[in-house]
């Protein structure tokens, strides 16, 4: 089978304090990953501020944009200029009252060309997008782009191996996701490592059951809390990409934004696939009990 790669680049990201630092520094690192070769450039959740959902606060609601906005045209002039494929997350507001955590993509040329609207939302101890974020109407749709069929996810979404698959079943031919988790800085370092190894064994475990290369995109470093009612919120990092068999084709640190590059050899998912027939062995007639909630006994 003829090796056929992609470059790809994430940008693991630690907020610059504004909209237009974040911006302009999502610009430097796109450039030099496009310089040494990217065609497809992934940025981590919401770049272009603070996680704000740390706190609930209805200020924050009026740094939401529409999509296409300023920030989307930024981003797409960034994909133009360095004539890369650009995965970008924005806090969009589609109607008053209506605001959704949202990624984009755009191509090579500037053009818009999808977007996926995060489907599930977590609400957690500094974790409060429930208040923010509408649930996606979407679906688990891939996007088509130049350099393949992407099945974009986003954070919370990494969780669910029925997200995965369905990307998967639809002919994705990546996983990515745009990330923003980290550790509770009073854990014990003992519960952050398994925090931490739960997040990276999970999504592994995606790469694996669909053979799929997985782009998980995280941001780093310590964010304030503006409410002063927690110690805040320490990003892990540790982007990674894993290949269809869930190895680890490369790592980022943890403390420092990276740019994470890497070959993708995209002949490698049908060679697995070949070995390991689990879309073949699916037994489609029995996985109905999937869709209810629960399985309450009888």
């Amino acid at each position: 089978m003829p090796r056929d790669t992609l470059s790809v680049a994430l940008i693991q990201h630690q907020d610059a304090g504004s909209v237009e630092a974040n911006l302009d520094a999502t610009a430097a690192a796109v450039a030099t990953a496009a310089a040494n070769g990217a065609r497809l450039v992934v940025l981590a959740e919401l770049h272009t501020g603070p996680y704000f959902c740390q706190t609930e606060d209805l200020a924050t609601f009026d740094a939401a944009e529409p999509i296409p906005g300023p920030s989307s045209e930024r981003l797409a002039a960034i994909a133009r200029e360095h004539g890369v494929v650009l995965v970008g997350s924005l806090f969009e507001r589609r109607a008053p009252g209506l605001y959704h955590n949202t990624a984009v993509v755009f191509e090579t040329d500037g053009r818009q060309v999808g977007t996926y609207r995060k489907m599930h939302i977590p609400d957690d101890p500094g974790y409060y997008e429930k208040y923010y974020f509408t649930p996606g109407d979407t679906g688990f749709v891939p996007i088509d782009t130049s350099v393949g069929r992407l099945g974009v996810l986003v954070c919370w979404d990494q969780w669910y191996p029925e997200a995965a698959r369905i990307m998967a079943l639809s002919g994705a031919e990546l996983l990515i996701y745009p990330t923003a988790i980290g550790w509770d800085p009073q854990d014990t370092p003992e519960e952050q490592r398994r925090q931490q190894e739960a997040w990276i064994t999970v999504q592994r475990g995606h790469a694996v059951a669909n053979n799929l290369p997985v782009l998980a995109c995280n941001r780093t470093g310590h964010e304030t809390d503006p409410s002063e009612h927690s110690p805040g919120a320490t990003f892990w990092g540790t982007s990674f990409v894993a290949g269809p068999q869930g190895e680890f084709l490369a790592r980022a640190g943890e403390d420092a934004p990276e740019i994470l590059a890497v070959e993708l050899d995209r002949t490698r998912t049908e060679a697995v696939r070949r070995q390991w027939p689990f879309l073949r062995d699916r037994r489609i007639d029995a996985y109905a009990p999937i869709l209810k909630r629960y399985i309450d006994p009888d």
